[in-house]
């Protein structure tokens, strides 16, 4: 494993235990400030949509000028967003801040290029997974960490700690090398990435699936709050146990084909609607938020799978659209779990298990792995690096 990749990844877990403090308490906070649920729902699918804004030119950038800078730009950002959420003493100006943090996952398409740049021996899948679980075993400290703050200080103070947690990722990140930026020939246009017939049959499963993977998520922890009664400190232990379920069911898929990888990952989805919809103790929601897991991996493997279906120097750009698709189906289900929630909280789960059972046979047969692959090869005319670009 390459030093750079290692310092993405030790970045990644800190910035995972800052991002895990409030990620899953924020509806929470919302709640506190005076949104009903589907107002919650409905500032969920904005924040979604901040996310999905910036994915298709970030990797365009990516492709264009390099990775390295745009990594930077996220993470500054995230820390002025994180700071600007804890100064916020309204709803409206804490989903100012929201959406400022949300514009910050735009650095997906250049994260993902950059690890599968500096792979070297690994896969395509396992770098990009070892990403993925770098952030989510800080994710297992984060909510411990944020509920127990927000249990006895109040959950604003928790915005204050993560942005300092974010300086901290952000030093780190610093001392990243920066990587060659590869040509493309003629025949390798970006214009030829969303004409090719696979890809966008296989983009839309994947809407489908994240969508059917989603919906059962933006409302838990009120639900787990106003139904079940829990106190924030437990619904913040409760989400620890995700970070480690992502990285025991990535050891657990590492090595398998991926496409089972992913239909392992929505299996476990689907017991995580059913544990919350039937669950009568923390033993059995504990139970579901490591199968929540399920999601991280899911997604990091259909991600991944795209690149079997382009030339690598349009790997940004393609993971860019990929990442716009996925942000697109979460802004549906944020919204659809507000609906669901007000009309009766129990039936957002109850629709997303029928989803899932779905999208698994979606996932076997019209992934690329069932279809094949046409990855060409490096072709590679000239590289020049960032620090020439920049």
């Amino acid at each position: 494993m390459s030093i750079n990749l290692i310092l993405l990844a030790v970045s990644m877990f800190i910035w995972g235990i800052g991002e895990g403090m409030f990620l899953f308490l924020q509806p929470l906070y919302l709640q506190e400030l005076g949104a009903n649920p589907v107002e919650i729902g409905a500032i969920l699918s904005g924040f979604s949509a901040a996310m999905a804004i910036a994915h298709i030119p970030a990797g365009y950038m990516a492709d264009k000028i390099g990775r390295r800078p745009l990594i930077w730009l996220s993470w500054g950002l995230g820390i002025f967003a994180a700071s600007f959420m804890a100064l916020a003493n309204t709803l409206n100006t804490f989903v100012i801040g929201l959406f400022l943090y949300g514009m910050t996952f735009f650095v997906m398409s250049p994260l993902y290029s950059y690890a599968t740049a500096a792979r070297g021996k690994l896969s395509v899948g396992q770098a990009i997974m070892i990403v993925s679980v770098s952030f989510n075993l800080g994710m297992v400290i984060g909510p411990w960490l944020g509920g127990m703050l927000g249990e006895q200080y109040g959950l604003r103070i928790i915005f204050y700690y993560a942005a300092g947690i974010f300086v901290i990722a952000a030093l780190v990140i610093a001392f990243i090398k920066p990587q060659p930026v590869e040509a493309r020939l003629p025949s390798h246009t970006r214009l030829s990435v969303l004409k090719d017939r696979r890809l966008l049959t296989y983009l839309g499963v994947l809407f489908f699936t994240v969508l059917a993977l989603h919906l059962p998520q933006p409302l838990s922890q009120n639900y787990l709050r106003n139904e079940i009664g829990l106190s924030i400190e437990v619904i913040g232990r409760l989400a620890s146990f995700m970070g480690i379920g992502v990285f025991l069911l990535s050891l657990l898929v590492g090595r398998l084909e991926p496409r089972r990888g992913i239909v392992i990952g929505q299996l476990a989805m689907g017991v995580f609607a059913f544990l919350l919809w039937q669950g009568n103790s923390l033993f059995w929601f504990g139970m579901a938020y490591f199968l929540l897991g399920g999601f991280k991996i899911a997604r990091s493997l259909m991600v991944a799978q795209t690149t079997h279906l382009v030339h690598p120097s349009n790997i940004g750009f393609t993971y860019g659209v990929t990442e716009t698709v996925g942000s697109i189906a979460v802004i549906l289900a944020a919204f659809l779990a507000g609906v669901f929630y007000q009309f009766s909280p129990p039936s957002m789960y109850i629709v997303s298990l029928v989803l899932i059972t779905i999208s698994v046979i979606a996932i076997w047969f019209f992934s690329p792995a069932a279809q094949g692959s046409h990855l060409a090869q490096p072709d590679i005319l000239s590289a020049t690096t960032e620090e020439e670009i920049c």
